[in-house]
């Protein structure tokens, strides 16, 4: 019964009543699933709020003010979407652990090697179809994460403290990104050969106090192939801007032998058990990090007010720019305030 259900929910032929739950006792492989549950986390006006830096927020929902065709909802329609779910054959007591995997193909596949390595740490995986590298980012690739998590949240028995996103190559890149800006969903990231610098005007830092929540309790483990000279580059660029903006509770594997590429199990394993090491980052390291960064922001807002203040608006404006790139949300309401004068 619970395969044939399955198979009608895929189909999109079944009531929706009926796809609304996975089938009681779902373990293994199930492929085309059809998720049916919405979140606020994946509106459209939540995604600019967290994704995107304070003016650019701002300037997309003025846009969409003045626009025949505002802001979308939900920028993904369950029905036409699929995913690929691994579920281990026993749930630990506390529940299973969750891994969202952004992909870099468009498929939604798991690769076989992995299976025993989330059976062994009991840990459900999930990914979306159409969620590669030529998805894009904002309106595909992070809210079917976001969908992907809470769908399977609501129906199987999941630690919440054991969530977790994960990529490879550019899927990594976005799983940095929604570590970021969710880690009152997830509690770390396995970034699989791919990874960038945080606080661009690329990757900005999400309001403050989900940055707060990211450097207090985000794990980031960085698992990398010993032959990938590239990606190891950028994961060194990667990896210092994390210590720059105060995230100091980062692990690195690297893979022996393997070049840029899908990790075998026994690699993927260790990096699991890399992430579920939680470590707290040192409070006064992290205290006296936050108090550096606080005094050059308000240093730098001090300057746009006395620009402001001497009638030069467009250097004032020009500098709020750089500010907005650089400290994103950190610099919110004030940076948002000035731009208003």
């Amino acid at each position: 019964m619970a395969c044939a259900l399955l198979i009608l929910c895929a189909l999109a032929t079944a009531p929706a009543a009926l796809c609304a739950e996975l089938p009681t006792g779902t373990t293994g492989l199930q492929s085309d699933v059809v998720f049916s549950d919405y979140t606020p986390l994946a509106r459209s006006f939540e995604l600019v709020r967290r994704f995107l830096s304070p003016l650019n927020a701002m300037r997309v929902n003025q846009a969409a003010a003045r626009s025949s065709a505002p802001l979308r909802d939900q920028p993904i329609d369950l029905a036409n979407e699929r995913f690929v779910l691994y579920v281990p054959a026993s749930a630990p007591p506390q529940g299973y652990a969750l891994l969202v995997f952004v992909p870099p193909w468009e498929t939604a596949t798991l690769p076989a090697q992995w299976t025993s390595a989330l059976d062994r740490h009991a840990m459900i995986f999930v990914s979306a179809a159409k969620s590669g590298n030529r998805a894009d980012v904002l309106d595909r690739r992070e809210p079917l994460a976001l969908l992907a998590e809470q769908n399977v949240l609501r129906r199987l028995p999941i630690d919440p403290q054991r969530v977790y996103v994960g990529g490879l190559s550019g899927g990594a890149r976005v799983a940095l990104r929604i570590a970021l800006a969710y880690p009152d969903v997830f509690h770390g990231a396995l970034l699989n050969a791919g990874s960038d610098p945080i606080g661009t005007a690329e990757i900005a830092l999400p309001p403050a106090e989900f940055m707060r929540e990211f450097q207090e309790s985000t794990r980031l483990v960085y698992l990398t192939g010993a032959r990938d000279n590239f990606h190891l580059d950028e994961d060194v660029v990667s990896r210092q801007s994390l210590n720059a903006w105060c995230v100091f509770n980062v692990a690195t594997e690297t893979v022996p032998w393997r070049a840029h590429e899908i990790i075998d199990a026994a690699a993927f394993s260790r990096g699991l058990d890399a992430l579920i090491a939680q470590s707290a980052p040192a409070a006064r390291k992290l205290g006296t990090c936050r108090e550096r960064i606080d005094a050059a922001l308000n240093e730098e807002l001090k300057r746009v007010e006395e620009l402001l203040a001497a009638g030069k608006a467009a250097a004032a404006q020009r500098l709020l720019n750089k500010i907005d790139a650089h400290y994103g949300g950190l610099a919110a309401p004030r940076s948002t305030t000035l731009a208003g004068q």
